[in-house]
């Protein structure tokens, strides 16, 4: 009798390949300087950089919202449905997360995100430490000390 090799995708169902598919990871960071300032936003998909400059002034928190708003915007320009967006701002993520599963928004960020995503296929808003965070990377990168 022969041997299978059980991690062949010929042996998995339709179903079971659906499960494995890995969400796109997109990671989004915003900064202003001076703070407040003029803000700057860097989304990272797929290794590819987008920069944003022309945003106006703000706080970094309005920066940090930015970078979300954008990259939810990136995702949708180039189709993607099922992502995880990345960030190291937690307050925005946490805010963020709230407004999504309540349908409810107490700011003009919040409004602007739950806009986006009236149909509800976003995937998830994570946070993760400034030193992983391939936006922020790209951001610091325009500013060396």
């Amino acid at each position: 009798m022969g041997r299978r090799n059980l991690a062949s995708p010929r042996n998995l169902s339709p179903m079971t390949l659906c499960k494995t598919a890995r969400r796109v990871k997109i990671f989004f960071d915003g900064g202003c300087r001076p703070n407040p300032g003029r803000v700057e936003v860097a989304v990272v998909v797929r290794g590819q950089t987008y920069l944003f400059d022309d945003l106006g002034d703000g706080t970094n928190s309005d920066a940090e919202w930015r970078a979300l708003i954008c990259a939810v915007e990136v995702a949708q320009s180039l189709a993607l449905t099922d992502v995880e967006l990345i960030g190291d701002a937690v307050e925005v993520i946490t805010k963020a997360n709230a407004a999504l599963r309540s349908g409810q928004a107490r700011t003009d960020h919040e409004a602007t995100l739950l806009a986006l995503v009236r149909d509800g296929r976003l995937g998830r808003i994570r946070w993760i430490k400034r030193a992983q965070n391939l936006a922020g990377i790209a951001l610091a990168a325009r500013h060396p000390r």
